[in-house]
């Protein structure tokens, strides 16, 4: 077996220097590009949300308004969790472990970190529970906030092969598709939708891949059926002796 090592040049480290420093220019550059995105990002337009939406959470119904938590910026994960599904998505399952921990940072930051998923609310605590996420979770089980925000599709649509996903005609294999939504309110008690990213749009929700990205092997998906295909849920890895799952339920062909 061939390893990185046999193909790869080995240099002295005042060589390794000059290569690290002309690789330092790209990284500079491609992070004032990612700050002149992320300024664009908050000039967008905003579109006003007519609909107080009514969720389901363990503690009764809550509003879109309520899911604020008297702070006036809002995300929301949309996390794939069908309602007939006995367990999450792993892929979001992924996301969650990368954000669990930012839900009381950014909550100091004027703003509330929320997930949202079809499946019964009942489904979504036993879920959690198991996966030890302190994140708040509700139901859009009763409401149609996840179709107007082109998370989840009819079965007619599937059959058809044809759904707008990720703002264009596209293709999914899951009747439930991730995405996160970005919300702000007003001192009126206005809401407005700013901001919606879906496909590898949420790709900056993944530390686990930015610390791949640092290692030789980096990603290392090439040979997979598809790009996720490693991904289980963090109680299913092989070391804990407990079954596997299936395998990422959340995989697109979409590389834009």
């Amino acid at each position: 077996m061939t390893t990185n090592q046999e193909v790869h040049a080995i240099v002295s480290q005042d060589q390794w220097l000059q290569a690290r420093k002309a690789l330092l220019e790209q990284e500079k550059a491609l992070t004032r590009q990612r700050e002149e995105l992320a300024r664009k990002r908050r000039e967008l337009p905003w579109v006003k949300v007519e609909e107080d939406y009514v969720f389901d959470s363990p503690h009764g119904s809550v509003t879109l308004s309520d899911l604020f938590g008297g702070r006036s910026q809002l995300i929301i994960y949309h996390f794939m969790f069908g309602p007939e599904w006995e367990q999450g998505c792993p892929s979001c399952s992924l996301v969650a472990d990368n954000i669990d921990g930012s839900t009381p940072h950014v909550a100091h930051r004027d703003t509330s970190l929320v997930m949202v998923s079809r499946a019964p609310i009942a489904k979504i605590e036993a879920f959690k529970k198991r996966m030890g996420w302190t994140t708040p979770w509700v139901s859009s089980y009763r409401n149609s906030f996840n179709r107007d925000y082109h998370v989840s599709f009819t079965k007619d649509e599937m059959e058809k092969g044809e759904l707008f996903y990720n703002f264009r005609l596209n293709q999914f294999p899951s009747e439930e598709a991730p995405g996160v939504s970005v919300f702000y309110k007003d001192a009126a008690g206005s809401i407005f939708h700013t901001y919606s990213a879906y496909a590898r749009g949420l790709e900056v929700l993944l530390g686990t891949y930015d610390l791949l990205d640092m290692t030789p092997k980096g990603r290392d998906e090439d040979q997979l059926p598809y790009p996720m295909a490693w991904i289980r849920h963090h109680d299913r890895y092989p070391e804990t002796k407990a079954p596997q799952s299936s395998g990422s339920c959340c995989h697109s062909t979409e590389q834009a």
